[in-house]
């Protein structure tokens, strides 16, 4: 790497430092919809039509954990999904620029 590319490697990283401070809050983990039953023996998803609802599904430990979130809750629960991404994604980049600078430094 030549002095420009390194200065360039550093000011990306930089912007991706600013970038994470400003990302939000985090959780890893998908939203999903899944078909429920209500109980009531007259209702139509006793005959197999469920009740559609959203969940926020995480994996701990080797476990599925689910919380309902209803449809007021979705959103929200997206958003924090699309930050854990997003976090991911610039955890990764400055894993690649770090390499690079790093594999540059003389001995």
């Amino acid at each position: 790497m030549n002095k420009k590319e390194i200065a360039r490697t550093k000011r990306r990283l930089g912007y991706l430092h600013k970038k994470l401070a400003g990302i939000g809050p985090i959780m890893r983990g998908t939203v999903v919809l899944l078909g429920t039953k209500c109980g009531n023996p007259r209702c139509r998803c006793a005959r197999g039509e469920k009740h559609l609802q959203y969940y926020f599904s995480v994996n701990v430990e080797k476990k599925t954990k689910l919380m309902y979130l209803g449809k007021s809750k979705k959103a929200e629960a997206e958003e924090y999904s699309k930050n854990y991404e997003l976090l991911w994604n610039i955890i990764e980049e400055m894993t690649l620029l770090n390499f690079e600078l790093l594999k540059a430094k003389k001995r």
